[in-house]
Order: structure tokens, then sequence, then C-alpha cells
């Protein structure tokens, strides 16, 4: 592994110097002031940030790309043997088989399909109610950010602790107050995922409302003033003016949200452990990589997802392109 990474390295090396003269190259021919020192300056500057993403992005994404024909097993780093596509087929057996994979695929499709809407529709809805002047409103900004900086792991315990089991779960607590039994919530295979989705996009929507506040101040006032001297209710400016002045930033956000649901990990993992319903690409990946060993398979998984992930993304910028 050493090895491979050495001479990697040195690709990369001789990739950044071919880079270098290419734009030596383009400032002569087009007689531009090229400056040695300040040159150099610059990319001695560039190095750190270079560095660091070869190391923790470049690097691991080729061996991942490498071990997906691979049988790697971790715990024999030295006896890897390439297989080519046969990591790939038993993905596809295992998926027409209905095992681990099928719920993992379908429990994450099931998500993204509930998240995506759900959170993007909330800060849409939050960035609207706040952008008002006001003391208040300055209040409601700090509230609804407040779930984004707490980490996912303590939100998460906290949701577990309100979703737990019997009277002592606070959920159960309240409806049992008005005559509900209790119902475990996260056990039921009903009410599992619906929980997880409530909860990402609870605890989401915050970072997004930020973003939509700031394609809402770039629209201009006098639109909308034009459109009450028109006679526009609420809805036609919504639907004419804001929703206008918003595709590029719901198109960014409708990406993101999109990549961040499809990668979704600690929730499941924290709050309901290795289960049929709620096990997710990426915690199928972590547990047949890390816990199961077998880095072979779970680099061709993640390498499918890559490919479908970036699929859809540019079919998404495809669809919601500027006219």
């Amino acid at each position: 592994m050493t090895k491979t990474s050495i001479i990697i390295f040195v690709l990369f090396l001789c990739a950044f110097g071919g880079f270098v003269a290419y734009d030596l190259a383009t400032a002569k021919r087009r007689k531009e002031v090229y400056r040695v020192k300040s040159t150099a300056t610059a990319y001695l500057m560039l190095l750190p940030a270079i560095a660091l993403a070869f190391l923790f992005i470049l690097l691991p994404i080729l061996y991942s790309l490498g071990y997906a024909f691979t049988d790697y097993y971790l715990l024999k780093p030295n006896e890897i043997n390439i297989v080519f596509f046969k990591n790939f087929v038993q993905i596809f057996e295992e998926i027409s088989e209905k095992g681990m994979l099928y719920n993992a695929i379908k429990n994450t499709a099931t998500f993204v399909i509930g998240v995506v809407p759900l959170q993007i529709g909330l800060a849409l809805f939050l960035a609207l109610f706040v952008n008002r002047p006001g003391i208040g409103s300055k209040i409601f900004k700090v509230c609804f950010f407040a779930p984004v900086v707490i980490s996912l792991s303590i939100t998460a315990f906290l949701w577990e602790q309100i979703l737990a089991p019997g009277e002592g779960g606070l959920l159960n607590a309240m409806l049992g107050m008005v005559g509900v039994p209790p119902h475990d919530w996260l056990r039921d295979p009903k009410t599992a995922m619906p929980c997880i989705i409530i909860l990402s996009a609870w605890q989401g929507c915050g970072y997004q409302m930020l973003i939509f506040l700031s394609g809402l101040s770039n629209i201009r006032k006098d639109l909308y003033e034009a459109a009450s001297l028109d006679g526009a209710n609420w809805w036609h400016k919504f639907w004419n003016v804001t929703w206008v002045g918003l595709r590029s930033t719901i198109v960014y956000i409708l990406i993101t949200v999109f990549i961040g649901a499809c990668r979704i990990l600690t929730q499941p993992m924290l709050m309901t452990g290795y289960m049929d319903h709620t096990v997710t690409l990426s915690y199928y990946m972590y547990n047949s990589g890390y816990t199961e060993r077998f880095v072979g398979e779970s680099s061709a998984v993640a390498l499918l997802m890559t490919i479908f992930i970036g699929g859809v993304t540019l079919i998404q910028r495809r669809l919601f392109r500027e006219k």
C-alpha cells in the first residue's frame, strides 16, 4: 500500500507540474506579464490545500475504486486478488434475492423521497417566515438554526429518548395523557423510517433556511411593488417573483440535500441499529467494510452508489438549468 501511495503521489506531482507548465506556456503565448516570484508564492500557498486534498480526497477515492475489483479482506491486507466484476455480480444477486442490500436500497430510497421535499419545503417556509424586519425575526432565525449546530449524534440520542418505548418515552407519556397506549416507534417498521425522516428534516432545515434567506435578499423589492400595483395576490407574488428569483438557489439546495440524504448513516446507526427496516446504503457499506471487513464488496457498493448519485445530480442540473 505504501508503494502504491508513493506511485500515486509521484503521478500527482507530475500532473501538477504539467499544469504549471501549461499555465506558463499559456501566459507566454498571450504575452502576459508573468513574474516568477509571485507565481511561485501563489503555488506555495496552494500547496497545503493540495496536499490535504490529495491525502483525504483523491487517495481514498483511487483506493476505493481499485478495491472494488478485488477480494480485499481487512484482516488479510497482503492477500489481495483481482476478481474483476465478481463483487458486482454478487451485489446484483443479493438484490435479486431481496437480502439486506435490497432492504438498504429500499430504505434509502424511502428516506430520500421523504426527506428531500419535506426538508426543502420546511426550509423555504421558515425563510419566508423570518424574512421580515424586526427583532422577533432575528430571534426566530437563531431558534430555527440552533438544531444545525448541535451534533447529529446528540440529536439522535435526544430523539431516541423522546421516542423510547413504554411510558418512559416523552412522546408515549404525552399520548398516554389522552388515552393512547404506548408504542415502540423505532422498532415498528411502519413508524421507524418516518420518525427518522422527521428528525432529519427538523435537524437540517435551518441550514437551508439561511441559504434561502441569502437568495431572498437578492430579489429586488421593486418587483413586489410592481406586482402589487398590478393587483397580484400573495400566491402570484410568490410564484412569479419569489420562486423565479430563487430558481438557482433551489437547484443548489435540491442537489446538496439529495446527496446528503443518500449518505444517511448516523441516525439509523444510533437510534435503531442494524435492522432490516432502517438499514441504509451507507450503513450497509460501513457494516460490510468495517464490521464484516469485506472491503472489496463495500467498495463495489460505494462505486455503484457514486455513479447513481452522480447520474441523478446531472439529470437534476439538466432539468432545472437556467433558460
